[in-house]
């Protein structure tokens, strides 16, 4: 069975995680041996920018000392022959299209989403 996970909300329990949830239950789901495939899409497009570093965020006297790595996660992914595709719409509008990517992520444009969907069994939209 192949699944296509959508990750649309980004950032979501990542100060507490230092990952998003999604992106680290793929990484299981692969190794299980479950054949897995990722779309980002709206502001989880930022995923894949190797630029992005929270490193200096505080809140009152609380200091954030392991920040999310996402981009090295989902570089991971990559590694272990999941598909990330980004929809390249959702890059352009955020003004990310010549912003350093993770190699090996899938540009797709959005009228082509409907063709990925149906290359996968499931879909699971978050």
């Amino acid at each position: 069975m192949k699944v296509l996970q959508i990750v649309e909300s980004a950032y979501r329990g990542t100060l507490e995680e230092q990952d998003d949830t999604i992106v680290w239950l793929t990484h299981c789901l692969q190794a299980a041996g479950a054949e897995q495939s990722v779309l980002l899409k709206d502001n989880a497009v930022n995923y894949v920018l190797t630029g992005e570093d929270s490193s200096g965020l505080s809140f009152g006297r609380w200091q954030q000392t392991h920040p999310p790595q996402i981009a090295s996660q989902i570089a991971a992914l990559i590694s272990k022959n999941v598909s990330v595709n980004v929809v390249y719409e959702d890059l352009e509008a955020r003004g990310l299209v010549d912003v350093a990517r993770v190699a090996g992520v899938n540009l797709v444009a959005r009228r082509n989403l409907p063709q990925l969907l149906e290359e996968h069994d499931q879909v699971w939209h978050w």
